[in-house]
């Protein structure tokens, strides 16, 4: 997928009140000839009516700009170009462009105004990624297959042994204060350890522990940005990062994937600190979520000379590196490629990897952002846990930790497996990469709405989130994200309730009352 490509120019306000756009609001344009090659790279398919006549060339072109917004391939609030301008890019004449404006203004999905020219919008009762995602209650198991958190049960007997090796270590630490903000010294020796391993050379000076991933970009979000600030983002992107970024006042900058997912569309990223001017970008490399894309080594190494060369900070998400389920050869990390922390800051995690119960995190990054991170950490938590530290440290001093991430690679592949093949049996016409690690699937829901398919597959007893969530401004409709938390007959009996959600919604009957499902445990 690309955005804008070499086309886009100025950045203006993002949104105006409850998030909605306003007119003459626009955060970027997209020229005739890069609007052109986004709507020849989709799908070609005749275009036949229901009845078998033909569509005219002017809702054919609606339809396209539509679903490139719905996609999120064009943002909300995208300056479109002159209709003239796109007449002449796709060789139509003026009056089939100037109906398909109108068709898009009618819908909502075009905003005008003379002399500001037109930009991309979402109807008003078209849902907004307004909220992350909660995991659900437990107790809640026995009615709801929950698809909304991408979290495993812990690796036993891991989990158990490295809770008896803390409890070894823990009555030297029991004579202190307790509180460690920097993280206590072995774990963050330990972890400086595994980046030296890996060919990054790291002290453990470069290394805080935080309260989990989540905690480690709030640290760094308060560290580095101010409300009002532009951060570049991932498009799709991880639901709960975004919705942190818009509590702390950013305004996010949408760039969106490579066609067919395929990493990072580096032009447009250079593009994109280029007139955005951007303070910090949030990527995720390996294994990103929600779409399961692996960024290619050369991609990484272009994206870290370009937000040097722009000045912006470039945050990594590595908290799916270690999830590798296919035998598939792994790109260097991307702070590799700035291995002193001067413009990366890698963040990871154990909660993928090992268990999210255990919220512990980290950054590594130079050693002078760590000590302002550390000072500023007095205002907020003042630390992680004591015994989860130490749990983590005994796992790594052993060989606990890799044969526990090897268990939790075997979980997750089963069950990619069976989700794959449940999708395949139940919901032919969604459209999937399936990809070689991490925990979840990105799947295109056959043109229906993901948001509807979520309402309607809550009230049938399977819970997904929709893409949306994982979007700015609206995009993402056509999405849901499934992770890879269920297998065997439960992974079946997911994939037929949203089977069931996805006929209501198709047949217009998704907003009636349904019959709740019996309890289901597997």
């Amino acid at each position: 997928m690309t955005l804008c490509g070499s086309e886009m120019i100025g950045f203006q306000g993002q949104s105006g009140k409850g998030g909605l756009l306003t007119m003459a609001q626009w955060t970027s344009a997209v020229g005739a000839s890069q609007l052109a090659r986004l709507l020849r790279s989709q799908d070609t398919r005749d275009a036949v009516a229901p009845a078998g006549r033909r569509i005219p060339a002017y809702r054919g072109l609606a339809d396209g700009v539509r679903l490139l917004v719905l996609e999120g391939r064009v943002p909300v609030a995208a300056r479109l170009p002159a209709e003239r301008e796109l007449a002449a890019a796709l060789s139509v004449s003026r009056t089939t462009v100037a109906a398909a404006y109108e068709a898009l203004r009618a819908e909502g999905f075009l905003e005008s105004r003379r002399g500001s020219g037109s930009w991309t919008a979402v109807p008003a009762g078209n849902p907004l990624p307004t909220r992350g995602l909660e995991p659900l209650p437990p107790e809640a198991a026995s009615s709801m297959i929950d698809l909304g958190c991408a979290a495993l049960p812990a690796p036993e007997p891991w989990l158990t042994r490295g809770v008896q090796g803390a409890m070894e270590h823990l009555p030297l630490y029991a004579h202190t204060h307790g509180d460690y903000p920097a993280g206590l010294p072995a774990l963050r020796q330990a972890l400086a350890d595994r980046y030296t391993a890996r060919g990054i050379p790291t002290m453990p000076e470069q290394i805080m522990v935080t309260t989990g991933a989540m905690g480690a970009v709030a640290a760094i979000c308060r560290q580095i940005t101010r409300p009002g600030e532009r951060v570049a983002v991932d498009s799709p992107s991880y639901a709960n990062i975004l919705q942190l970024m818009r509590d702390a006042g950013a305004r996010l900058v949408p760039v969106a994937l490579t066609d067919r997912l395929a990493g990072w569309d580096i032009p447009a990223w250079r593009q994109v600190m280029r007139d955005a001017a951007p303070r910090m970008a949030y990527v995720v490399a390996d294994f990103h979520n929600p779409t399961g894309t692996l960024a290619t080594e050369d991609q990484r190494r272009r994206l870290v000379d370009a937000a040097r060369a722009a000045g912006t900070v470039l945050v990594v998400d590595e908290t799916m590196a270690e999830l590798r389920l296919d035998d598939i050869e792994m790109p260097r990390s991307v702070c590799a490629f700035d291995p002193a922390g001067s413009n990366v800051i890698t963040v990871g995690s154990v909660s993928k990897a090992f268990w999210a119960g255990m919220r512990i995190g980290w950054v590594r990054a130079a050693p002078d952002l760590i000590r302002s991170l550390v000072a500023a950490r007095a205002f907020a938590d003042l630390g992680s846990p004591v015994l989860e530290q130490l749990a983590i440290v005994s796992l790594l001093e052993g060989d606990g930790w890799e044969q526990a991430v090897e268990i939790r690679r075997d979980q997750a592949r089963e069950n990619r497996d069976a989700i794959v093949a449940a999708l395949r049996r139940h919901l032919p016409d969604w459209e999937f990469s399936v990809p070689g690690g991490g925990l979840t699937l990105w799947a295109r829901t056959g043109g229906l709405s993901g948001s509807r398919i979520a309402e309607a597959g809550e009230r049938l007893g399977v819970r997904v989130p929709s893409g949306p969530r994982f979007g700015v401004d609206g995009a993402f409709e056509g999405f849901v994200r499934l992770p890879f938390t269920v297998s065997g007959a439960v992974a079946d009996e997911a994939a037929s309730r949203l089977a069931a959600a996805a006929q209501q919604v198709a047949t217009g009957t998704a907003a009636g009352e349904v019959e709740a499902p019996h309890s289901f445990v597997a």
